[in-house]
């Protein structure tokens, strides 16, 4: 494996992080503390407990979900996308290094990023409400596999866009809906018998559901089901990718 170039890339797309740090790292912050203001003191005053949990408690694994999806496809997506935009991506391809070590630096940075803000979006919670933890391993193995999932699907994102305004088509279009439709202000059992079975179409249900039971031993659905559908989505974003680049799919002109 060709871990010069795998060290190269991932360096590279953590500094470009820094050098955008109020974007990359302070935005998706703020918007998470306004969240906590709005919903966790506004609804939260009317809305006491769900399943047991304070609602300015429950609320906590949805907003990092939030900021987690959207700042991974976005980080992964674009760090992807400049190369081809620019033409570089035709050096990189041409260079002795495989798909595999090429994803794996731009993945990494954009995991590696996310996981950041992740976990200071959670420090930033304890100055909101009382944190509490009860299964700290499962926590960040959730944290871990969603940063990396997302990160793939933005790579491909990336990959399948041909101008800026396709990156945002699917964050904005279509996860951030899905997040919002998924439990992350509400549990799925609040909604009416239909609709509970509807949402369980939805699979940012089984991110959020799996997050939050490592949070409050409390979830929509079980445990295993979710780390089963999060590494089921990892599994397809990897075959996808593998797809992409030995087909020339949107890298070939």
């Amino acid at each position: 494996m060709n871990t010069t170039a795998i060290r190269v890339i991932y360096k590279y797309e953590m500094l470009r992080a820094w050098d955008t740090l109020l974007q990359t790292i302070a935005s998706p912050v703020i918007s998470t503390a306004l969240y906590f203001v709005v919903f966790g003191s506004a609804i939260g005053s009317r809305i006491e407990q769900v399943e047991g949990v304070p609602y300015g408690l429950f609320i906590v694994p949805g907003l990092m979900m939030l900021a987690l999806l959207t700042q991974s496809i976005s980080n992964a997506s674009f760090g992807i996308y400049f190369p081809k935009f620019t033409g570089t991506i035709y050096e990189i391809m041409s260079a002795p290094v495989s798909f595999f070590e090429i994803m794996l630096g731009y993945v990494g940075a954009a995991a590696t990023k996310s996981l950041i803000i992740g976990l200071i979006i959670l420090a930033t919670a304890g100055f909101f409400v009382p944190l509490q933890i009860a299964h700290p391993v499962w926590m960040l193995m959730f944290l871990l596999l969603t940063c990396i999932s997302f990160s793939l699907f933005g790579f491909i994102i990336g990959l399948w866009a041909d101008n800026f305004e396709k990156l945002q088509l699917i964050p904005l279009l279509v996860i951030t809906p899905l997040v919002f439709l998924g439990g992350s202000f509400y549990s799925v059992s609040m909604l009416p018998p239909a609709w509970q079975t509807i949402t369980l179409f939805n699979p940012v249900v089984y991110l959020i559901s799996g997050f939050r039971w490592s949070f409050f031993e409390v979830s929509d659905v079980s445990v295993g089901l979710s780390l089963f559908m999060v590494l089921a989505f990892l599994g397809a974003c990897l075959l996808v990718v593998w797809w992409m680049f030995k087909t020339g799919y949107r890298l070939k002109q």
